[in-house]
């Protein structure tokens, strides 16, 4: 069978971004077959490139959330400048940014102004809490708008709060602005109009926050933090193993632990026993509960605890680090790796979790150095070289 088409070939993203959200919503895109222009500043560019120096001299988050893009270097507060974004729009498809609250507007790149000019347009407008509203122009960073929407108060133990270890509320609103572009592609599809997005930090999280905000709405109290464990279910954690692992289970029903008393603790008796025989006794005595299953693994190496767990139907997983998941058999077998170029040469990178219908891999392209495309990207919307050259020279373009 001929392989299908990248579902968005043919389809032209501009995008004036910085850090994760935008990056990561229009690396999708590129994934997909889009050809993505992104616009950076001349002076160091996408801030992002300069968080560390993890990946071989480039910084980790730019590596993971920019690649196959072209990167073009432009002074937007030059009118010259502001002036190639202009055109370069007015050939697009889909116009993505997540400029300062405010910013967007002043240059007449927010969704509403540039959608009103080119009604095809679908335009993406991200921030940390939306449009309106008294936290309009506050202040958003990943961490910040993590605990605005009540994701570090149930993350953490029942003494210490923490953030989650990834950038929860960027990568929420990457993916609602990603989606929203998809299903504003549908409907132009239908109509011949494109049209507004608009995503927020903040709501986007907060929908992903469903479970504890539903649970405090409609029950009263928002669960505990546990930790490892599960509020409402025991035993539910990770427990150490006699090789220095930690095996995490979870027992859903009564039916399991009654499996796991007898196949993996040698405890029949706790199956019936009133003070451990429902989900409602085990989580009312939880220490006894959690105590009994670690000393029973306690004596085990990892595997054979995953072994005889998983012998007993009890689902198991092991608690890994980023090195090791970096090396999980599971992705190895399922060849999830690819290499993708950069300025510093190949780097390892994860294909998309969405596999396509037709077997078509996608586009994962090279890395982009600052400005890399700046000449050809230029040309291409008319400019002559000694144009070019003019707006170099004068600090414009890189």
């Amino acid at each position: 069978m001929d392989q299908l088409p990248l579902p968005l070939e043919g389809i032209t993203v501009v995008t004036v971004e910085q850090a994760v959200a935008a990056p990561f919503a229009t690396r999708q895109l590129a994934d997909l077959g889009a050809r993505v222009i992104k616009v950076e500043r001349v002076d160091g560019g996408d801030f992002a490139r300069g968080y560390d120096t993890a990946a071989r001299g480039l910084a980790s988050h730019f590596v993971w959330c920019n690649r196959g893009k072209e990167s073009v270097a432009l002074d937007l507060k030059d009118p010259r400048g502001l002036d190639v974004v202009r055109r370069l729009v007015a050939d697009a498809d889909v116009f993505v940014q997540n400029l300062a609250q405010g910013a967007a507007a002043r240059l007449g790149l927010d969704a509403a102004t540039l959608c009103a000019a080119h009604p095809r347009l679908v335009a993406v407008d991200i921030s940390g809490y939306g449009a309106g509203g008294p936290y309009a122009d506050k202040r958003a960073y990943d961490m910040l708008v993590q605990c605005e929407a009540g994701l570090v108060s149930v993350t953490g133990t029942p003494e210490q709060p923490v953030k989650a270890g990834i950038p929860a509320a960027d990568i929420a609103a990457g993916m609602y602005a990603f989606s929203g572009v998809l299903a504003a592609l549908v409907r132009r599809g239908a109509t011949g109009r494109g049209g507004p997005v608009e995503v927020s930090m903040l709501e986007a999280l907060a929908e992903w926050m469903g479970h504890p905000l539903h649970h405090a709405l409609h029950g009263g109290t928002a669960p505990e933090r546990t930790g490892l464990a599960h509020a409402v279910i025991a035993p539910y954690d990770a427990y150490p193993t006699a090789d220095g692992g930690r095996v995490l289970l979870s027992v859903q029903n009564d039916r399991e632990w009654r499996r796991l008393a007898e196949q993996v603790l040698g405890m029949p008796e706790l199956g019936t026993d009133p003070a451990f025989a429902t989900n409602a006794a085990r989580v009312a005595h939880r220490a006894r509960t959690d105590a009994l299953v670690g000393q029973a693994l306690g004596g085990l190496d990892a595997d054979e605890a995953v072994r005889r767990l998983e012998a007993a139907g009890i689902a198991c997983a092991r608690l890994r680090d980023v090195h090791e998941l970096a090396g999980h058999p599971q992705l190895a077998a399922r060849e999830r790796w690819r290499e993708v170029g950069s300025p510093v040469g190949p780097l390892r990178a994860l294909l998309p979790p969405v596999t396509l219908p037709g077997g078509e891999e996608p586009r994962m392209g090279d890395v982009p150095a600052l400005g890399e495309h700046t000449g050809a990207v230029l040309r291409a919307v008319g400019m002559t070289d000694d144009e070019i050259a003019a707006l170099r020279r004068d600090g414009v373009a890189a």
